[in-house]
């Protein structure tokens, strides 16, 4: 493996603070001491630009910044802490005091993860990490098994998606800084909750980013949306792999985090023998020994590439999961009718039966969007590699007017749709709120404090959605308006329907967690079949007895459905959507049914139906 060099502030208690940083740029470095007391100490340069000194009088919350050849004061790339925001001050933190109560938690596997994907802003009234603590109960209550963090680097301001982090070792303050992430943490895992973190390791925000001034942390041998890209394969990119690397590994043994989600992963630009992604993997895998445990990390990507989660043994970078769109598009395009932008690949009943027996429905296939051929054969991939979802914060936050799922389709639809993400065998992941209908869009913000950078931004944001100028004008992502609009009401504590809405979630939850059938769903213990002109889909997991019968109508007119010959035995019924306790319109359920028999769906339902045992 590369270069391996801790950076950043490190304190031990009764010796001192050891300051390191990777400046190679610089001929004269400076630990500029700004409190208790101020002074400053000349750094010792090492190999490959490392600079270091050891101060034995800088405890935890001592502010410095760093001198460079005598002129700019710059906070630390790796500040582990941005208490004034990101222009101003690092702070030193302390990992070894923190009071850890969760030494029997061992985290959970692939399979039993039912994923909740929150921004920590607009998840509670508070907008912190601590607002999230409070609301753990009511996520344990529904049946969530783990949290997705999205990015908490310190961003400018205090509104951000959190893509726009440039310290990606401080916890946002205005979040709560580090010391609230942990005690969020701590009660993920009290509460049998795994904790996902977003990290992006593709780009850095433009806004009190200072990596330039210390080395080569950016290359021009690519060209990407945010300029040039970060530096994983040319010159000096040992040191930036690096950095990324010493990221990943802090996230996991001082925070206790779970899993990394990597963020567009098809955006690390590397070339070399060794991939970023893959040494990543190892560096994580050594991290495992040590701590005796596992940690997973899940990529995000669009390029259907099954390199991403192959063992590294045959050719692959090892990752534990990724993300899997094609679920998503198939099933917006479906009940929706949507056909723009990348869309218009998608939209075929067909594709729903390929997505549930092969994974990716673009495996080898030409895309008219991308005008090229995408994709690899991911069948023999275990169900439980995938992540799917039918929202999440880019496929809600990235539409012009933030619409959730709620405002697109009806109220039984939405109820179907939970249903094909929570009965299929891939990891379901539900987007803050979508368990009960939210109804607030989730729109894009930002809180940058350049009057030209924040103009820029405006005027992107415009020109991206000009051809939408029928249906309005795409809100100012500079306005704190913008940002309020995009909390969640909670709405289903007095929405009755709402509250129906959840109670349906919480009950599909409970089936999947409980039945044997669904005890590790995978693609070779299911029978699909798709009624294309009638769109209605027969799932039946036959993993463990007794075995499940999903029958879905996802059209919008009752539907006549037969069961499969291949159904022996006799079905009950366990569950059914359009029931009135779940807000449905009231459906005849039947004593039992037999293969062969036919069943008639109302519009937008769907039906579980159990196995009779002997």
């Amino acid at each position: 493996m590369s270069i391996v060099r801790k950076i950043g502030a490190h304190y031990q208690a009764g010796r001192g603070t050891t300051f390191t940083v990777w400046a190679p740029k610089a001929s004269q470095v400076e630990l500029a001491l700004q409190s208790p007391a101020t002074k400053k100490i000349p750094l010792q340069r090492e190999a490959f630009g490392y600079w270091t000194a050891l101060e034995e009088e800088a405890g935890p919350g001592t502010r410095y910044m760093y001198t460079l050849n005598g002129e700019k004061d710059r906070p630390d790339p790796a500040s582990q802490s941005q208490p004034d925001g990101v222009h101003a001050a690092s702070a030193v933190t302390d990992h070894g005091s923190f009071p850890w109560a969760d030494q029997q938690w061992e985290g959970l596997p692939l399979e039993q993860l039912i994923i909740y994907e929150l921004h920590v802003g607009t998840f509670s009234g508070e907008g912190t990490f601590d607002g999230v603590r409070k609301q753990l109960p009511e996520l344990k209550e529904l049946g969530i098994t783990a949290i997705e963090i999205m990015p908490v680097a310190e961003f400018p301001g205090g509104r951000n998606w959190g893509y726009d982090g440039v310290f990606p070792f401080a916890a946002q303050s205005t979040y709560g800084g580090p010391e609230a992430l942990k005690e969020l943490v701590n009660a993920c895992h009290a509460h049998g909750i795994a904790v996902v973190l977003d990290v992006v390791y593709n780009h850095m925000g433009p806004e009190g980013n200072y990596l330039n001034e210390y080395g080569h942390y950016f290359t021009h041998r690519y060209n990407t949306p945010w300029g040039d890209a970060l530096n994983f394969d040319d010159a000096h990119s040992d040191n930036v792999r690096n950095f990324f690397y010493q990221n990943a590994l802090m996230w996991l043994r001082d925070f206790h985090i779970d899993a990394l989600r990597l963020d567009a992963v098809h955006a690390i630009y590397d070339t070399g023998a060794r991939h970023f992604l893959q040494e990543l993997r190892e560096h994580v895998t050594q991290l495992e020994e040590q701590e005796g445990r596992k940690y997973l990390l899940i990529a995000e990507s669009d390029q259907s590439d099954v390199r991403l989660i192959n063992p590294i043994n045959q050719g692959g970078y090892g990752l534990d999961a990724q993300w899997f769109d094609d679920y998503h598009h198939v099933i917006h395009t479906l009940v929706t009718g949507e056909r723009d932008g990348y869309f218009e690949d998608y939209g075929k009943p067909e594709q729903l039966q390929k997505a549930l027996e092969h994974t990716f429905v673009y495996n080898g296939l030409y895309s008219e969007h991308r005008k090229k051929t995408l994709g690899t054969d991911a069948t023999d991939n275990p169900a439980s590699q995938f992540v799917v979802c039918s929202q999440n914060h880019d496929q809600v936050g990235n539409r012009m007017l933030g619409e959730r799922l709620s405002q697109l389709v009806s109220f039984e639809m939405l109820k179907a749709v939970a249903g094909l993400v929570l009965l299929s065998p891939y990891v379901p992941m539900l987007f803050m709120g979508e368990e009960y209908g939210e109804e607030n869009p989730f729109l894009y913000f930002v809180s940058h404090t350049d009057k030209e950078l924040v103009e820029a931004v405006r005027r992107g944001r415009k020109e991206e959605f000009s051809y939408f100028a029928s249906k309005g004008v795409a809100p100012d992502p500079q306005s704190e308006d913008t940002y309020l609009r995009s909390r969640l009401q909670r709405s289903y504590m007095t929405n009755e329907k709402q509250g129906k809405l959840r109670e349906f979630y919480k009950e599909l939850i409970r089936l999947r967690k409980t039945s044997p059938a669904l005890a590790r769903p995978d693609k070779p213990y299911m029978q699909v079949k798709l009624e294309e002109e009638k769109l209605v889909l027969h799932l039946i997991h036959t993993g463990q007895e007794p075995h499940l019968y999903c029958l879905f109508n996802i059209s919008n007119q009752t539907q006549q459905a037969t069961l499969l010959p291949a159904a022996a035995g006799t079905w009950k019924p366990v569950l059914h959507s359009a029931d009135t306790a779940w807000g449905g319109p009231g459906a005849e359920m039947p004593h039992s049914l037999q293969a062969g028999k036919s069943y008639t769906l109302p519009a937008a339902a769907f039906i579980i139906l159990e196995q009779e045992t002997k």
